[in-house]
Parts: structure tokens; sequence; C-alpha cells
């Protein structure tokens, strides 16, 4: 599975929302700077090269559909992150969040109920 650019993600985040769009329902959605009409069918010409879209042909539009789980590449790339940012050490990361206060001791304790209640 490749890496995606941002703007890749950010595409695969409106189809995974969307589950299926025709390229104009895509940039409908888009939040900031949204690119020309061809620039966007593109990118998500270049996103089912990849083999994370497909479509069904209406004619000469297509309406393309995820084939990659959100939940799939979200395992990939954070188990990389993981491993580049944090030495493969899950504590570190959660250390990371906590001194950014990105992360308070509420959320600390249900994760370690989640944990605990797995035992």
């Amino acid at each position: 599975m490749e890496k995606l650019t941002n703007k890749e993600e950010e595409i695969m985040q409106i189809l995974w929302k969307l589950e299926k769009a025709f390229v104009k329902e895509v940039m409908a959605e888009m939040a900031d700077e949204k690119p020309h009409y061809n620039t966007l069918s593109t990118i998500i010409r270049n996103l089912e090269e990849k083999g994370y879209v497909s479509y069904n042909a209406f004619g000469k539009t297509h309406q393309y559909f995820p084939i990659v789980k959100m939940e799939d590449y979200r395992k990939k790339f954070m188990n990389t992150a993981i491993e580049n940012y944090f030495d493969n050490s899950y504590k570190n990361m959660v250390s990371f969040f906590a001194k950014e206060e990105k992360i308070s001791a509420e959320e600390l304790r249900e994760i370690l109920a989640m944990i605990e209640k797995k035992e």
C-alpha cells in the first residue's frame, strides 16, 4: 500500500465519508483551496491507478468509491508513524500527546480501562 499525498488523503477522507461520489460532489466537500475540476479529476484517477478507488461509469461520467478501507490505511500508516517518530513505542507516542496537552488525564483513564477490560 502506497503512502498518499496530503491532497490524496484529503480526497480519500471525503470518499470514505460519502462512500461514493462524482467529482463535483467531492469538490463540494472540500474545505479550503478547491482545485480546478480537471485537477481534482486527475488526482482521483491517480488514486484509481494506485488501487485506492474504483468507479461505476454513467456514460462519460464516473462515480468513484473507495476500495481500500479507512481502517486498513490508518493501521498501516499509524504503525509507520509510530516506528519513525516514536521509536516504535506507544508509550512514547502517548507521552508526546500528554506533553502537548492533546490528551487529558480522563482520556488516559478511559484508555487504561479499555486495556484492563481486554485482559
